[in-house]
């Protein structure tokens, strides 16, 4: 076949000769809504605009106002910022290392001796060299080279962490990105030309500088950056000790795992998670008064667990606790709020019975007994089956859910009654220096294997509420986490590698023909820089049991 057949978002439909390459199909440059096209979506997978099309496709043309098309313009801006820099300073230390509120955290040594991050001058200067960057619109190629052509061209940019992803990789080719002589692997489409990039700011930062742009909601509309120094200390804390043990690319896991070195890691991982919850319980213990400790955090950030082996630290303390789940308190399916389209949000604090969760735990604390609901999450109804709860006078109620530190969920206790702790899994593993892995990917993932395993949930299920959870999130969640008294990073470095085997027969059950099929393909060529690792080296105390089964902990 010479031709093929396209049809377009607005259903028109026409042909092309094969190899037309996707962005020549666009009648203008830009979108409904004035902002430039950035990608596209061709049979349901996200695509440069360079795409050769080679079979008959369905194309939908991205912005950055589309969550794909926000995902290539974050990552577009990221390889640009790292060219700047290459160009700028050549001999800088530079890294791109973890999100920070509406943008990223990067590390910048400008020179080798520098053990600070860029003076104004200098960040002044980059500023300076990016915005020329995108003022000349210079295009990104995309192509594929040889496994061999890749290694030299990664070494001629003396990039280790880059090259020890390919030592563990073995494809024929390589999809590379190069603009102005600089070339990175490609770890999902770009933008065409750099005259795409717009509306960020550069910002002096600890060490080094924020990139902060808008956000996808409003992408015309940068809001003034918001400092999170708590969530920036947990992020250092654990990134220090991934320099201190040597791990913090995939590449440097990978190698571990194949010299047979992934057992004595995940000790250290599991010992470095059960130090901080024991500090916690310490802490807890030395504050007289305290009755009831709240955990929250966002889905699969491991509540549940942390919640019990906090429990077993509180004991060793001399504390008597009992737990209290917020999601036996779900109102049912018939009840539950809607989000704007109509859908059911499970992530809305109304999807909770508040009322009859402050009577429940109200009674508790004056000392009555209590029966308890369970949500039965396959019928999704709450049910009783006579189970009992009676707090003595030295015993301490612990609550986790995601609503768990909303002032609403515990009204009627006292302030200096409550412990609040903030749970989440913030990675600080990269899959190298300039490419990041989100921690919302992280998350993803567990949520997929334990909605398989123990919720009824397919994979498509998983993929189709998680826009809904992640908006929930960001309304009922992160807005409270500056009402911690502590906070738990739930993430362990090794657990890619272990969900990765689990994880991708599940993405494989989503088809082309799902719109949820471009975030399955994204998160399958994301889990093919890990070299896969087997359960069994989880220990059954795990916070990461949780997800994958075969937990001492009953849920």
């Amino acid at each position: 076949m010479n031709v093929i057949n396209v049809t377009l978002a607005d259903g028109a439909t026409q042909t092309c000769a094969v190899g037309t390459v996707v962005g020549d199909l666009a009648e203008a440059r830009c979108g409904e809504d004035g902002l430039p096209y950035v990608g596209a979506l061709v049979n349901n997978d996200v695509v440069s605009l360079s795409y050769p099309l080679s079979v008959n496709v369905e194309v939908r043309f991205l912005t950055m106002s589309d969550p794909h098309g926000w995902r290539v313009y974050r990552r577009s801006l990221c390889f640009a910022l790292t060219l700047a820099v290459k160009e700028v300073f050549p001999e800088a230390d530079f890294k791109i290392e973890h999100s920070f509120g509406a943008g990223l955290y990067c590390s910048l040594h400008c020179t080798p001796e520098s053990s600070n991050g860029p003076t104004e001058s200098q960040l002044k200067a980059l500023k300076a060299g990016l915005d020329e960057l995108i003022a000349q619109d210079v295009p990104i190629e995309r192509h594929k080279v040889s496994y061999l052509d890749a290694v030299k061209k990664l070494e001629g940019e003396n990039t280790q962490a880059k090259l020890k992803l390919l030592t563990y990789r073995n494809p024929p080719r390589v999809v590379i990105h190069s603009c102005r002589g600089f070339s990175d692997l490609a770890h999902g489409p770009l933008v065409r030309s750099t005259g795409a990039l717009c509306c960020f700011e550069l910002l002096p930062y600890e060490g080094g500088l924020v990139l902060h742009f808008s956000l996808r909601t409003a992408p015309e509309i940068l809001e003034p950056f918001v400092d999170q120094p708590h969530l920036f200390q947990i992020f250092k804390e654990h990134k220090e000790w991934g320099r201190i043990l040597g791990v913090d690319t995939v590449g440097r896991l990978n190698e571990i795992i194949a010299m047979g070195g992934l057992k004595d890691f995940v000790r250290t991982a599991e010992a470095l998670h059960e130090k901080k919850v024991a500090r916690i319980a310490d802490a807890i213990a030395a504050r007289p008064g305290t009755k009831v400790i709240l955990i929250a955090g966002p889905s699969s950030a491991g509540k549940t667990t942390f919640a019990k082996r906090l429990t077993v630290h509180l004991t060793v303390n001399g504390l008597r606790p009992v737990i209290v789940g917020t999601d036996d308190y779900f109102v049912g399916s018939a009840r539950n709020p809607v989000d704007e389209h109509g859908k059911p949000d499970y992530e809305h604090i109304e999807a909770v019975d508040i009322d009859l969760f402050n009577k429940d735990l109200g009674r508790l604390i004056d000392g009555e007994e209590v029966e308890l609901p369970r949500f039965n999450f396959e019928t999704k109804q709450r049910e009783y089956d006579g189970v009992t709860l009676k707090v003595d006078d030295d015993q301490i109620i612990i609550i986790e859910g995601i609503h768990g530190l909303n002032p609403r969920l515990t009204e009627q206790i006292p302030d200096d009654r409550k412990y609040r702790i903030y749970v989440s899994a913030l990675t600080q593993l990269s899959v190298d220096s300039h490419n990041r892995i989100s921690t919302t990917d992280n998350r993803l993932m567990r949520r997929m294997v334990r909605d398989g395993k123990f919720r009824g949930h397919s994979p498509l299920d998983t993929l189709h509420q998680w826009p809904s959870v992640r908006r929930g999130e960001k309304r009922w969640i992160f807005p409270f986490q500056r009402e911690a008294d502590a906070t738990f990073n739930s993430a362990l470095d090794y657990e890619l590698a272990v969900l990765k085997p689990l994880v991708e027969p599940l993405l494989m059950r989503v088809k082309p023909t799902h719109p949820e099929y471009a975030e399955a393909r994204r998160l399958s060529e994301f889990l093919l820089n890990f070299v896969g690792a087997e359960s069994t080296c989880v220990p059954p105390t795990s916070l990461l049991r949780e997800y994958i089964g075969g937990s001492d902990f009953r849920y």
